[in-house]
């Protein structure tokens, strides 16, 4: 049965008993739809990714390129928010904007304003943490409002101690444009072969566009590009194509043979490769905005394809329970605390050991927040969601009993 929820170009149906591609010698069962299960080793995943932020901001060696943890985490998103919506077209026939975006709330902006309150209550301490151009109010309104990847990117200015929450801004912006948008293409039953094509043009032209308007920083500043809500979108929109494509059944198919297997080992390859590459003048150069960088969503794209269709010792390993309680559970808090754990200790840290353990108070100030935070957030919405449905079946009953 064809799972294709855009209009689709060629419909194919399949069973258990029917080869499916040239010189198939077996039948092969059609794989599910992605995320039709969880899948821990992208949480596993989640958690390399934040492992090369904090190594990246605690300045470790061969981690300056700490920014392709921030691109697999931008690949992600744009993968899992589009299989799920995705998802939902195909259960309901509809995609409803008002739930998704109050999930999304709910789910990060708790975390988000315990942050934000803490920070305001060290500012004196924390507050300057790799320069502030803003009092602590304004820095918080802007870290708020997610507003922060603009203000980086237009004006050249920073809010210290709450100036990584740019890459928040960037997902939040992300999550009010991309939904709507698909949801009119469903409705104009839009071809699949245009929207990734589309979805094709925007990440080569925002690559394109990047070289162009670069210019060299002063001082080693990264280039205003990289914040850009335009350019940045280039590992969103490769996450998002991603899931189109898995969404086709000839694909997902297709991927899991021994393509994913490749994709799995030649993804993990060409990410540390490229992290053991990148220098740390690496925001001296163009074509790191407008090669290196979109490359890095692609390969990231790559890996996330081959973890999601195969089963391999890589994706074992990051589905590990360890591994993966910690991208599910933690690695939100631990991108959000971890700045200013580090502007807070860092002068009391020395040499390699200090590092180990600003990494140890990182890690248990998250798990802190995490389950002092999101868990009983997500733990009232599930108590909520279920009076809901109480008080539904309670008034079902009712009216069946009347007629």
């Amino acid at each position: 049965m064809a799972t294709n929820t855009l209009a689709p170009e060629h419909v194919r149906t399949t069973d258990s008993s029917t080869p499916v591609g040239r010189g198939s010698g077996a039948a092969r069962t059609t794989p599910p739809p992605p995320l039709t299960r969880r899948a821990p080793a992208l949480d596993g995943l989640r958690t390399i990714a934040i492992a090369m932020v904090i190594l990246y901001h605690l300045h470790v060696p061969q981690f300056e390129g700490g920014f392709i943890g921030v691109t697999v985490f931008f690949a992600l998103s744009g993968f899992l928010i589009t299989t799920l919506l995705l998802g939902e077209h195909r259960r309901t026939g509809r995609i409803r904007l008002g739930s998704f975006w109050l999930k999304r709330l709910l789910r990060l902006y708790p975390a988000l304003l315990a942050l934000v309150a803490v920070g305001l209550l060290l500012w004196n301490w924390v507050g300057d943490y790799k320069g502030a151009s803003f009092g602590p109010g304004e820095a918080a309104f802007i870290a708020l409002t997610y507003t922060g990847n603009l203000f980086r990117s237009f004006w050249d200015t920073t809010q210290g101690v709450f100036a990584h929450t740019w890459s928040l801004s960037m997902e939040e912006q992300f999550y009010l444009v991309w939904p709507p948008v698909l949801v009119l293409l469903f409705l104009v039953r839009s071809r699949r072969r245009w929207l990734l094509a589309g979805l094709g043009a925007v990440i080569v032209g925002c690559s394109v566009a990047a070289g162009l308007v670069y210019r060299t920083p002063n001082s080693g500043a990264t280039p205003d590009v990289y914040f850009s809500p335009v350019l940045g979108v280039v590992p969103l929109a490769t996450g998002c194509l991603l899931a189109l494509l898995l969404d086709d059944e000839r694909i997902r198919t297709w991927a899991a043979g021994l393509a994913g297997h490749v994709a799995t080992w030649a993804g993990l390859a060409l990410l540390v490769g490229t992290m053991l590459w990148i220098g740390d003048d690496w925001a001296q150069h163009a074509w790191t905005f407008s090669v290196v960088l979109p490359l890095t969503g692609v390969v990231s794209a790559v890996l996330i394809a081959g973890l999601v269709s195969v089963r391999s010792p890589l994706s074992v390993a990051f589905a590990w329970t360890p591994v993966s309680w910690f991208g599910r559970r933690v690695s939100y808090a631990a991108y959000l605390w971890h700045p200013l754990v580090i502007a807070l200790l860092d002068p009391f840290a020395v040499g390699p050991w200090g590092k180990v353990g600003l990494v140890g108070a990182s890690v248990l100030v998250a798990i802190g927040a995490a389950y002092a935070v999101e868990v009983p957030v997500e733990k009232a919405q599930r108590r909520f969601r279920e009076a809901r449905r109480l008080v539904a079946a309670d008034r079902a009953a009712r009216d069946s009993a009347t007629t």
